[in-house]
């Protein structure tokens, strides 16, 4: 009888486990065809000269040493550095601002939070061209307003000095909703009498958000700037759309200069060497991004 119990529970243990296993297996069949493999290809082939018609030709390093000689790639490398500190603190300060703004109990707020979270809903390529003829150097609303007020304008996405500034004001408009909902989220979940015992002795406004928000919120800032700094190295729908790139290579970041080394070029070895640094950078920066959490958190 004891030894009947063992194998039917043994039989359970086998099919709960089979269960499992059914139910992990699209995701883990779609990790193996679209992200495992395909990485592991990516770093065979940035050994090799590869063009996607002939034979692959093993060249050992030379597509690295190749790299730190080409000006516009270490172009690139610099425009990617200039975008995330300008990028990364912009979307992080406004998203929580918003948020605490968005947090308050007044009438029509529900109505506000859906009007801040429609560039979400929004295709990047479509709000992309929208800015694209608000910034318009001839005829665009924004050069049409600024001389209305007296103001000079500017060939925003045409002049150099100007185009990366333009990128970033587009990138942050159209990812600020989502970090807006995730501080959300997590200012709801602080409770109110924390906010009431605070009040009751005196402490103001900005210092309650300074001395009590803010560390409730930390992970979830750490999250917030963990997600923009990845996203922010990643960045490319807006400069394909808005600049290609230009103007004198001003917008080119390694993503973009990825994909004309790939699809314009044929260089695929070649292009694969540049997302291995790519890759390098975003998990360096992850990783110093989680040892000073971890060391806050100490």
């Amino acid at each position: 009888m004891e030894h009947t119990k063992k194998i039917s529970r043994k039989t359970k243990r086998e099919h709960k486990t089979l269960t499992g296993w059914l139910f992990i297996a699209p995701a883990f069949i779609c990790f193996l065809l679209f992200l495992l493999i395909p990485a592991i290809m990516a770093v065979v082939m940035s050994f090799t000269s590869y063009n996607g018609f002939t034979a692959m030709k093993f060249i050992g390093i030379d597509n690295y040493t190749r790299l730190f000689q080409d000006t516009y790639f270490l172009q690139s490398l610099w425009n990617i550095c200039l975008y995330v500190l300008m990028y990364v603190p912009c979307v992080v300060i406004l998203s929580f601002l918003l948020a605490v703004l968005l947090n308050q109990k007044v009438r029509g707020i529900r109505a506000f939070r859906v009007l801040f979270y429609l560039p979400c809903l929004t295709s990047t390529v479509a709000s992309s061209m929208v800015w694209k003829w608000l910034m318009n150097p001839q005829g665009g609303l924004l050069n049409m307003l600024l001389s209305a007020v007296g103001l000079p304008t500017s060939a925003w996405l045409n002049e150099s000095k100007t185009a990366m500034v333009s990128i970033v004001i587009i990138c942050v408009w159209s990812t600020l909703a989502s970090n807006i909902m995730i501080y959300l989220a997590a200012l709801q979940n602080i409770p109110g009498s924390v906010y009431e015992s605070a009040s009751i002795d005196g402490v103001g406004r900005w210092r309650r958000i300074w001395k009590i928000t803010l560390p409730l919120v930390a992970p979830t800032t750490f999250f917030v700037l963990t997600m923009a700094l990845i996203g922010a190295f990643q960045v490319f729908d807006q400069i394909y759309v808005l600049t290609s790139g230009g103007p004198a290579h001003a917008t080119t970041v390694p993503m973009y200069s990825i994909y004309t080394n790939a699809f314009q070029e044929s260089q695929l070895g070649y292009a694969c060497s540049q997302a291995m640094i790519l890759f390098l950078m975003i998990l360096v920066v992850t990783l110093v991004q989680q040892k000073f959490n971890k060391e806050s958190l100490i």
